[in-house]
């Protein structure tokens, strides 16, 4: 498919008022997307789990405009409150879809969204954010067109959720996501996110993220400056080949169950993102103190007990914590006794993979 795929054809039918709400889980990488070129396209491809409990639920509500507005119309609430901040983010997504939803200037929205986790908690709320408002504006086109498919639409949501935080376009479907062109993946596409295609062994079912909130403050380097910083920078090009060989490997390892390798794999993804920041100009280093201990920690319990458990992180200095469900109890109890000292407030949060966004009325 092309982005042309994506531009509708005439509406078919007309809809005046109504609702949409969607449930929309965050997701974490495995291998990850750093890098990125025009149109919230990747400069490689990725693979995540979709997590279940960090998730943000948003109700659009509509309403058809006499006349086409000459701006787009609409209030944002968030956790019951006006929030006028957030608008020109919502504003830059809209104008940055229009061509694809023609219809967003002859309504007026009331968008009202919640988080299922703590605002300041530390946890990026884009993927989660974005991907729901996309399903809802895809709810009402869908009342347009009688004829769109549930795949079309599934693909639509994801390609449109890119382009408010590419991220977001794997939080639509699939407890494992894969986004960005991959010559081994049938289906992968650098224009919106696919359920994992392949056989998943039984050990991958199930896991567990809890992920430890070392730092709750504003991100030192926002995501864009993070992932234009890879123009020119002097490992990209050996960067994006391994991004590729991991997804590889993953097939295997995905299929097999083998645990070792995924926690080489994943571990390696880790430490890979934070040096590509750490080797850019301007450089930054994300860790924290603590981020190192709680890493160290964890290879020193895997050394002693032969545990699975395994780190990622995120573009912060939070700490994931992944684990398979047959361990949940054991490692519950290491966090707890052992990690959660270096978590500011002792504060995390457990989570597990989940399914996918949710369509929550109709």
């Amino acid at each position: 498919m092309t982005e042309n795929d994506f531009l509708p054809l005439a509406y078919t039918n007309t809809v005046e008022t109504g609702t949409a709400t969607y449930k929309s889980p965050s997701n974490i990488a495995l291998v990850k997307y750093w890098g990125k070129k025009e149109n919230q396209l990747p400069q490689n491809p990725s693979i995540s789990f979709t997590l279940d409990a960090c998730a943000t639920t948003t109700t659009v509500s509509f309403r058809k405009l006499e006349n086409k507005s000459v701006d787009f119309s609409f209030d944002l609430w968030f956790e019951g409150s006006q929030k006028e901040d957030f608008k020109p983010k919502i504003s830059t997504f809209l104008a940055r879809i229009e061509a694809y939803l023609p219809f967003l200037k002859e309504y007026h929205f009331k968008i009202e969204t919640s988080n299922s986790f703590p605002h300041s908690s530390g946890i990026a709320s884009s993927a989660s954010g974005m991907s729901a408002l996309a399903l809802c504006l895809m709810e009402l086109e869908r009342k347009l067109v009688s004829t769109m498919t549930a795949d079309f639409f599934t693909k639509k949501a994801s390609f449109l959720s890119r382009l408010g935080s590419g991220s977001a376009c794997r939080s639509i479907e699939g407890a494992i996501v894969q986004w960005g062109s991959h010559g081994k993946t049938q289906g992968s596409s650098d224009l919106y996110g696919i359920k994992y295609p392949y056989e998943v062994h039984d050990n991958f079912k199930n896991f567990h993220d809890t992920i430890l909130l070392v730092d709750k403050g504003q991100k030192q380097v926002s995501s864009t400056v993070g992932h234009n910083l890879m123009h020119n920078h002097p490992f990209a090009v050996e960067r994006f080949k391994q991004a590729h060989d991991n997804l590889d490997k993953l097939i295997t390892v995905f299929k097999t169950g083998d645990l070792n390798e995924f926690i080489k794999i994943v571990e390696s993804e880790a430490l890979t993102l934070h040096a590509m920041m750490m080797t850019s100009l301007p450089y930054f280093i994300l860790m924290k103190p603590n981020t190192l201990e709680i890493i160290n920690k964890i290879w020193a319990f895997r050394e002693k007990t032969g545990s699975n458990v395994c780190f990622t992180l995120d573009a912060g200095a939070n700490v994931h914590v992944l684990y398979p469900e047959n361990e949940k109890q054991e490692i519950y109890q290491f966090i707890t006794s052992e990690l959660l000292v270096y978590c500011e407030n002792q504060q995390y949060i457990c989570d597990r993979i989940g399914l996918g966004a949710r369509l929550m009325n109709n």
